[in-house]
């Protein structure tokens, strides 16, 4: 069984290697760029992981591994684009450090590398393979839409964010783990699980990604602490805030929003105070752990033996604990 860091080594040595043209410099330099930032590989680790927990021999699912996150890449170039993020794993984003109409082309020939590293793919899985790429590949782009649509709606559901959220960002690491499935020849019922496992987790990730933008530290985090409250981003801490102070405390709060402070940190300072108003830190922790757990028990019903779930198990459980 292989680790976390020794396939993630795996990952970064193919990325490194990646043949990708010198000219035009302002079209591949931004993908080289965002690509060598690193960043923990999670999902091509995932679906990795995921195979192994069925074969030994994991080389069949390395095309498949990295067409994710070459393709999970190319949607962070857009997405700091449309959230007009400054920093990307403490570094300037692209489209800050060429401009937008170069971050988008190059987000756009990273999407198709993505494609042409999944033709690598063993070919009696392919079909199989592209349909789930393509149906998760919508899936973010509708995702991201929504939570493009609810920046102008002052107040959604829990429900409607955790919509978003599955879509966004769930989507991606379920359809990494049932990817790994797929290519290790696990049963229909074990894929359907491990599935339902990534979805779990993908939506872990991102709660947890929501409460460290207002709660973590920009050293470890790597993004500018309150980054989303600034863009009034509808996170899971706003949306369940909103819907849960007393009507007058939420007609504040909702009086500010529509007219933010000048002053950002003070902006900031004062959104938080609503927050924790609610108890929001212990709210998020445990919706988190809730998914942690309900990840762990599909991950469970594969039956596959947990001696070969353990480095797997180890691994969701950091992501979860993390705090960058």
């Amino acid at each position: 069984m292989y680790t976390f860091n020794e396939l993630s080594e795996r990952v970064n040595k193919i990325i490194q290697e990646l043949d990708i043209p010198e000219t035009p410099v302002e079209l591949y330099e931004p993908i080289r760029y965002i690509l060598n930032l690193g960043g923990k590989r999670i999902r091509p680790v995932l679906t990795l992981m995921t195979a192994n927990l069925f074969k030994d021999n994991i080389e069949d699912a390395l095309a498949p591994a990295i067409s994710i996150e070459l393709f999970h890449n190319f949607t962070l170039i857009h997405d700091d684009i449309m959230d007009k993020a400054a920093l990307r794993r403490n570094h300037s984003t692209v489209h800050t450090r060429w401009n937008v109409n170069i971050g988008i082309l190059s987000g756009d020939a990273l999407s198709i590398y993505a494609y042409r590293y999944l033709l690598k793919a063993p070919r009696d899985r392919l079909y199989r393979l592209l349909e789930i790429f393509n149906d998760t590949a919508l899936k973010v782009c509708e995702g991201q839409q929504l939570d493009m649509n609810y920046e102008n709606i002052l107040e959604i559901t829990v429900e409607d964010y955790l919509t978003m959220i599955e879509m966004k960002t769930a989507v991606l690491l379920a359809g990494a783990m049932k990817i790994g499935g797929i290519i290790a020849g696990a049963t229909e019922k074990q894929i359907n699980h491990l599935y339902k496992s990534g979805r779990y987790l993908g939506l872990a990730f991102q709660i947890q990604d929501d409460f460290l933008d207002s709660y973590g530290d920009t050293e470890t985090f790597g993004k500018t602490i309150g980054g989303d409250i600034l863009c009034n981003k509808k996170t899971f801490l706003l949306v369940y805030t909103l819907g849960h102070l007393p009507e007058d405390r939420k007609k504040e709060m909702v009086e500010i929003l529509n007219s933010p402070l000048s002053d950002d940190r003070e902006y900031i300072s004062t959104i938080k105070n609503f927050y924790d108003s609610v108890n929001i830190q212990e709210i998020t922790k445990n919706i988190i752990a809730d998914y942690f757990r309900k990840g762990m028990n599909e991950l469970a019903k594969t039956e596959v033996s947990s001696e070969r779930r353990l480095w797997l198990e180890e691994l969701i459980t950091n992501l979860i604990s993390r705090t960058k």
